[in-house]
Parts: C-alpha cells; structure tokens; sequence
C-alpha cells in the first residue's frame, strides 16, 4: 500500500502538475479545505508563479468580490495606487489581510513591471459582491454600465438616465440591511423599485450587446469587457436580492445556485480572453454537487466548477487541496484510514498526488470519510476524488490570519 501511494505523489512543482493533465487547461483551478491558513496560499503562490512563467498563463482569480478585484487588477497591470490601499479595497471576505495574498499582489506588479501590456499579469475576482451577511447594492456595477454606455451610445438609445436609476435605488444601506439574510420580509429585491431596476439593468445589458462592434472600436476591448462585467454583476446582484425576498422552502438553495452562477459567467469571460489560474474553497471548484447544511436545513447545488467544466470539457481542470493538521483548530493528525490519514504517513511537507495512481493503489481498499471536529475545514470526500485531476495534500497549517465573515466555504 505505501508503495503504491508513494509513486502516486510527488513533491510539489509545476511538472508534476502539469503531468496530471492531457494538455494546458485554459482554466487550471486550484482549491482550498478552509479559509485563512497561509501555508495553502503560500503553495498556491509557488505554484502560480512557477506556472505563469513556465506555461504561459496570463490571469490569476481567486474567490473575491469581482468589483472589488478591479482595484486589484489596475494596480498589478499599471501601477495604479498604493498597496495597502489596494489590500485594504481590493478584496472581500478580509483576505486582503493575508500576508499571502499580499505577496501575491506584490510579486504579480514586479513582474508586470517594465513589461509591454500584452505581456502583463492581469488579476480578477469572480465571487458576486456577496458576503455571508448579505449581498451588496447594485448601485456601482449599474451606474457604471449606465455611465459607459452613456459615454459612447446615443442618448435616445438608453433606457433611462441617471437620475432615475439614482431614484430607484434610494439608499444602498436598504440594499445591505444584513437582517435580510435571515428575514425576507426585511429585503427591498421584491419592491416595485427593484422590479424597475431589474427590466432596466436587462435593457442596458441587451444595448451593450446589441452596440458591441462600435462599442469596442469608439472606447476599447478593455473598457467593453469591463462594462460587461458591470452588467453580469449588476443583473446578477438585482436576481439576487430579488430572490433574497422570497420566502419559499427553496430560498437559501436559489441564493447558493445564484452565487455559483455569478461566479461561473465570471470564470468562461476570463476564459474567453486567455489562459487562467482560479483559487478559490474546494466547494467552488468541484465538479460534484456541492452540500451543506443550515440548521436542519440540507442544501446541495452545482458549484461554479461544475458549471464551467460541463461547458469547458477538458478546457477545465481541477485540483483539489487536502491538509493533514490544523492544531489551533482542533484538527489533529487524520486516522491513518482516510485518504488524508495515507498522505499523512509520508514524509514530505507537501505533493502533488496523481489521483488515477492513487485510486489504482487503493483499488482493494475504501478509505473512510474523515470527520472534522471544527466547521470550517471541509476534508476530501473519497467520493469526490474521481472528479478531480488531481490532489495537492498539505501536511500541517499553522495559525496565521482568519477572513471576515468566515464559513466553510
């Protein structure tokens, strides 16, 4: 048994990840069991940074607001800002706290430096500006598509002006009452305002496409794809909330299929401008359903994963990440008989495990599940391991920072 796992994983580098693969993905995700440890963001980096200059990928994106990201992505691609305002803007959830992350950013502006723009890291969010106490207003993303569009069309072809979009959309803290999460009656998405602004979000995102060849060729590519995620968010968010205000059993599974929805339509426009790195919770990522529970509550839906691989095909590979120890939560040593208990027992730090090798060691063998006694670690479910192309295994994460607004996934 040892011997067959042994020559299933091999340390840590981009070979050995690419050796898992029929050929470059153009989206190679990688996942996380938890947030807030950053020996995984530290792997994720070493990685990345090996596989950008090695393979040629040309975006990174990881699981944060997209609105939020552009003030990532400004400062990666042209300098624009001051990193600690760029950490302390440009992420959601508190990763900007990450010492990890901020590497990260950092490391991707030196490389950019002195670079010609074709050539230049670009950096993205791809989570909704949703958090777990609610969801934002839609306010930026919408004046924003309005603002471009009312820049380069025609102003009889605009649906309405700014003053009545301002007019629906009162005051963004109604929006972001976080009592809406837990009580639809406390949420605005089902007023006749949010209705209005639904039909003219939808309107605006029809004349986007509809002008796209003089869009493009009167302000920029760069500028249109922009806008375009302005719209995705902006009808995104106002489905949202508008589904926040219901009050059917089936609530909170809309709201999880929404978020996984924003978060794919964000993963196929990245992949329709080039090769890309994604980061984000193994939950996102995995081509299986995903679960949870609320309460008595059990959820499933298809992650963002699953949606962008059933149309990617082999254009989407995915790596889950699974982790021995996290003492200072209480998560100790794994028993020897799950999967991460048999990648415990071998002396390296960290590998890269060929999941096709590892299921024909243990072909006479069915691991058992592993039970975390903290919620905010997700150990590798044996059941889900032949929906990936492959496992980074950690052995041990030490206390480092933790997100705002922490769940499981």
């Amino acid at each position: 048994m040892t011997v067959g796992i042994t020559d299933a994983a091999h340390v840590v580098d981009p070979a050995a990840v690419m050796g898992l693969l029929p050929a470059r993905p153009r989206l190679l995700a990688l996942g996380e069991p938890t947030h807030g440890e950053d020996v995984l963001l530290d792997v994720r980096n070493e990685i990345f940074r090996q596989l950008v200059e090695q393979e040629g990928y040309r975006t990174i994106a990881i699981e944060s607001d997209c609105m939020m990201g552009l003030v990532v992505d400004d400062y990666v691609s042209s300098g624009t800002g001051i990193l600690d305002d760029v950490m302390e803007r440009g992420f959601s959830h508190g990763f900007g706290a990450s010492a990890a992350n901020r590497e990260l950013v950092r490391w991707m502006r030196a490389y950019n430096d002195g670079r010609p723009a074709s050539q230049r890291l670009r950096f993205a969010g791809f989570d909704g500006p949703l958090e777990i106490t609610g969801a934002a207003s839609p306010r930026q993303a919408l004046t924003a598509l309005h603002g471009y569009l009312t820049a380069w069309v025609d102003a009889d072809l605009l649906p309405c002006t700014a003053e009545t979009l301002d007019r629906l959309l009162g005051a963004d803290d109604r929006w972001t009452n976080p009592a809406a999460m837990m009580d639809p009656s406390r949420s605005v998405g089902q007023t006749p305002d949010a209705k209005q602004l639904r039909l003219l979000a939808d309107d605006l995102v029809a004349l986007l496409d509809a002008q796209t060849p003089h869009l493009i060729a009167a302000s920029s590519r760069e500028e249109w794809h922009r806008a375009r995620l302005y719209g995705r968010t902006a009808t995104g968010l106002l489905r949202y909330h508008f589904w926040m205000a219901d009050t059917s059993p089936s609530r909170m599974a809309r709201l999880l299929d929404l978020r996984a929805s924003m978060m794919a339509a964000n993963l196929l426009a990245i992949a329709e401008r080039g090769p890309a790195l994604v980061y984000a919770h193994n939950a996102h990522l995995q081509r299986d359903k995903s679960t949870m529970r609320m309460g008595d509550l059990p959820l499933e839906w298809w992650s963002a994963g699953a949606i962008v691989s059933a149309q990617l095909g082999e254009g989407y590979a995915f790596l889950a990440t699974a982790l021995g120890t996290i003492r200072h939560q209480g998560v100790d040593a794994p028993p020897p008989d799950t999967v991460e208990g048999l990648l415990y027992a071998l002396p390296e730090e960290r590998y890269v495990v060929d999941r096709r090798r590892l299921a024909t060691a243990l072909a006479n063998v069915t691991p058992a599940a592993r039970v975390s006694p903290w919620f905010g670690y997700s150990p590798l479910d044996p059941a889900h391991m032949a929906g990936t192309d492959g496992i980074v295994f950690v052995k041990d994460a030490r206390q480092s920072w933790a997100p705002r607004a922490f769940s499981n996934d």
